[in-house]
């Protein structure tokens, strides 16, 4: 399991003066620019891809392999003691996707003060480099409503810039996958002492739903952050969609953000299946765009993600999803 220093919070009045001066578009994200190193890169990059996408049955093997090594129940009592502990355990959408207690990230302060709740929220640190050219995630759960100023608490003290959301709020069957801690076109929405304002929203061609956010402590004298919220509803539970283009527009809104500003939150409803598929892909084109080549062991960045957060990437088809990847390097 990796370590990482997510346990370090920074001090709350240190909120990132980038974070606050970066300023998002609702303009269509450039076309990436290629060096020709990088071209080099991602055109091997698709050769393999393309060859791996020919044998199935050892995308098959891998990911049955992935699955046989999965976390037991007694493995999980061991290893998320302060996720499962009584305090926390509401906070958890899902009692068999909780953190490690070694790479989760903790708030403090928290709102929940008592100190046997040890700054608990459910989500973890998600990392593959320490290049200051590779994004930090944050893979966490939809927020549930007794959580949502828990939530904007871990924006605010880890200087996150960005928030990708990979569900709708209540799926096709009305079941609701994540709460509504997001919308506030009306006016200032408050979650405690956090105040969030909608800059502008936006609607792209591809069916995204941007919105540019004000996230700070009411009251306060330091400006509050800029965050890009950007929503794809469409993408299915335990699925993938269509095609890549969708996909392709976020990775070129997020590649445009600084990695050193802060991680990239990105989360689902249970913040492992399209999460894990989305930070996959992700990690694995900046980490061929900086020439790492071992970026093209898919089955190893998803077995490292797994160390960090259990059952990230959950099937077959979200593995073979990862390695359509070939579409990025044809049409960035």
């Amino acid at each position: 399991m990796a370590s990482s220093s997510a346990g370090n919070s920074p001090p709350i009045s240190t909120i990132s003066s980038l974070s606050k001066r970066f300023e998002f578009s609702p303009d269509p994200p450039p076309k990436i620019s290629l060096s020709i190193d990088q071209y080099q890169h991602c055109s091997k990059a698709l050769h393999v891809f393309k060859n791996k996408l020919r044998t199935r049955e050892i995308i098959a093997q891998e990911f049955a392999h992935l699955q046989a090594s999965r976390i037991t129940p007694s493995q999980m009592a061991r290893s998320c003691k302060v996720a499962l502990d009584g305090v926390n355990v509401n906070k958890n959408r899902y009692l068999d996707v909780v953190p490690f207690d070694q790479n989760r990230v903790v708030l403090n302060p928290c709102k929940d003060y008592r100190p046997s709740a040890r700054g608990y929220i459910n989500a973890s640190l998600i990392t593959t480099s320490s290049s200051d050219n590779i994004s930090q995630f944050i893979a966490t759960q939809g927020p549930l409503p007794h959580t949502f100023e828990d939530f904007w608490e871990m924006i605010i003290q880890h200087h996150c810039p960005v928030i990708v959301m990979l569900t709708r709020l209540v799926d096709n069957y009305k079941t609701v996958k994540c709460g509504d801690y997001f919308q506030a076109e009306d006016g200032p929405r408050d979650f405690g002492n956090i105040s969030i304002v909608t800059k502008w929203i936006k609607t792209t061609d591809t069916s995204l739903l941007l919105r540019n956010l004000k996230v700070g402590y009411k009251e306060a004298e330091e400006q509050p952050m800029n965050v890009l919220h950007i929503q794809y509803p469409e993408w299915p539970d335990h699925g993938v969609p269509e095609d890549t283009i969708v996909v392709r527009e976020i990775f070129k809104r997020v590649h445009n953000v600084p990695p050193s500003l802060g991680p990239i939150v990105v989360h689902c409803s249970a913040g492992i299946g399209r999460t894990g598929t989305y930070c996959t892909i992700h990690n694995t084109v900046q980490r061929i765009l900086v020439g790492d080549m071992s970026a093209l062991d898919i089955a190893n960045t998803v077995t490292t993600f797994r160390s960090q957060r259990i059952g990230m990437v959950q099937t077959m088809v979200s593995s073979s999803a990862c390695l359509k990847l070939e579409f990025f390097f044809s049409y960035a």
